[in-house]
C-alpha cells in the first residue's frame, strides 16, 4: 500500500496572521471574564519586583543565560520567531539580526557574533540584509579584537555591497591593527573619494603611512641583525671544527647551531661564543656525585686553566660542604669517555686542551666534568665502580 503524502504547510499570509491574533485576543478576553473574582494576594514581593519583572519576556533587558530556566511565554515567542514554517527567509535573517543588535548594544559581543552568524547562514537572498549582517558581525569581532575575522567579514560585505561605507571604515581600522598598513591606506583612499573631509580617516591614513615607515625601518634592522647572527654562528661553528672539538650528534665537517644550545635551564642563555680575542667561551657543568648535585660555570674560556676556574668556584665554601673538604687544591676532576672509561684531568691544562682530546665528547652544547674530594671515601667508591 502506498503511503499518503503529507500536505505541504504553506506560510500564513499577513491577513491570516491578523485574523488569528484577533481571534486569540477575543478568546483570552472571554476566558478572563469567566474567571471567578477573588482577592489577588500572589503579587511580586516588594523587595524583588524588579528581579521578577526582569524574568518576564515583555520587560527583560538581557537575553537569558545558557542553562537559565525560561519563561514559558519566552519559549513560545522564540519558537514562533524562528520557525521557518512561519517566517520567510528575510524575516528569519532580520530576526537574528535584531537579536545580534540587542546583544551588541549590551556589549555581549560573543552572543552577538552567534546571532549574526545564524542570520548569515539563512542566505536570505537580500543583498542589503546579508551585507548588513556581515558588517554587524565584523563590528562584534572588532570589539573582541578578532581583527582578522572582522576584516574577512568586511571584505565579504564589500563584495556583496561595493562602496559600503561602514565596512570600508572598519576594514581600514582592521588593517591598521593587523599592521597591514598598505591595505589600510588603500581603504582610506576609497573612503576619502566620497568623504574628502573625514578627519578621522585622514588621521588614520597618516598614522598608517607613518607606521609603515617605522615597520620598514624595523624590518631592515631585524634583517641586518639576523644576518649578523647567522655570520656569528657560522664563525663559531668554523672555529669549533678548526680546533677539532667533538660535538655529540655532529657529523664530520658539519655541526648545526642547534647542537650547541645548552640543554640545562640554568645555562639556556649562555651558549658558547667567541670573545674579542677569538677564544671560544663555554658554559660548563660540574657534577658532584657524592652529594648528587650540579654546579654551573657560565663562562669558561678555552684558554683558561682548570686550576684558575677552581679557585673562583671554591673561593667561598659551598653550603653543602659541611666537612669543608672541597677546595681548589683538594679536588680531582674527571670525565667519562664513550667507552665508559674514566679520565683524570690535569688541572694545569686548559679547557681547550681537554676538549681537543680524541675521546672527549661535548654533549648538549655543554662540556661537563665530575668533581670529587681527593682520597675521600666517595672518590674511592667512584673509581671502584669504573674499575669493574
Amino acid at each position: 500500500m502506498e503511503s499518503e503524502e503529507k500536505p505541504v504547510k504553506k506560510p500564513m499570509t499577513h491577513e491570516e496572521r491578523l485574523a488569528l491574533a484577533a481571534k486569540l485576543d477575543k478568546e483570552l478576553d472571554e476566558f478572563i471574564e469567566k474567571l471567578p473574582r477573588r482577592k489577588y494576594d500572589e503579587g511580586w514581593p516588594e523587595d524583588r519586583w524588579e528581579e521578577e519583572m526582569e524574568k518576564h519576556p515583555f520587560f527583560m533587558t538581557q537575553t537569558p543565560k545558557p542553562g537559565q530556566e525560561l519563561h514559558p511565554l519566552y519559549e513560545g515567542l522564540q519558537q514562533l520567531k524562528y520557525d521557518p514554517d512561519e517566517n520567510e527567509p528575510e524575516e528569519l535573517a532580520t530576526n537574528y539580526k535584531e537579536d545580534g543588535n540587542f546583544n551588541f548594544k549590551h556589549k555581549n559581543y560573543r552572543l552577538a557574533v552567534v546571532a549574526y552568524t545564524e542570520g548569515i547562514k539563512i542566505k536570505c537572498g537580500n543583498p542589503e540584509i546579508e551585507a548588513n549582517l556581515l558588517n554587524n558581525r565584523a563590528a562584534a569581532h572588532y570589539f573582541l579584537k578578532n581583527y582578522r575575522s572582522s576584516l574577512r567579514d568586511c571584505e565579504t560585505a564589500l563584495r556583496i555591497k561595493p562602496g559600503y561605507d561602514k565596512a570600508l571604515i572598519r576594514a581600514a581600522n582592521c588593517c591598521y591593527e593587523l599592521r597591514e598598513f598598505g591595505k589600510a591606506v588603500d581603504y582610506c583612499d576609497k573612503i576619502l573619494e566620497k568623504q574628502k573631509g573625514n578627519t578621522a580617516i585622514l588621521d588614520l591614513r597618516q598614522e598608517s603611512i607613518n607606521a609603515a615607515k617605522v615597520k620598514e625601518r624595523d624590518d631592515r634592522k631585524k634583517e641586518a641583525a639576523a644576518k649578523r647572527k647567522a655570520k656569528e654562528e657560522e664563525g663559531i661553528i668554523n672555529e669549533i671544527l678548526g680546533r677539532g672539538y667533538n660535538i655529540e650528534g655532529g657529523s664530520k665537517g658539519h655541526i648545526s647551531i642547534e647542537k650547541l644550545e645548552p640543554c640545562f635551564p640554568e645555562l639556556m642563555h649562555n651558549r658558547v661564543y667567541l670573545d674579542a680575542s677569538m677564544s671560544l667561551v663555554w658554559p660548563v657543568v660540574l657534577v658532584y656525585p657524592e652529594y648528587k648535585i650540579m654546579d654551573y660555570i657560565q663562562q669558561f674560556s678555552e684558554n683558561e686553566k682548570f686550576s684558575e676556574q677552581l679557585e673562583l668556584v671554591f673561593e667561598a665554601t659551598p653550603e653543602w660542604d659541611e666537612e669543608k673538604k672541597y677546595k681548589s687544591n683538594n679536588v680531582n676532576i674527571y670525565y667519562e669517555t664513550p667507552r665508559k672509561r674514566i679520565v683524570n684531568v690535569d688541572l694545569d691544562k686548559t679547557l681547550g686542551d681537554v676538549l681537543k682530546m680524541k675521546e672527549y665528547i661535548i654533549k648538549g652544547g655543554t662540556p661537563s666534568f665530575i668533581l670529587l674530594a681527593k682520597a675521600s671515601p666517595a672518590e674511592k667508591r667512584f673509581l671502584q665502580e669504573y674499575s669493574r
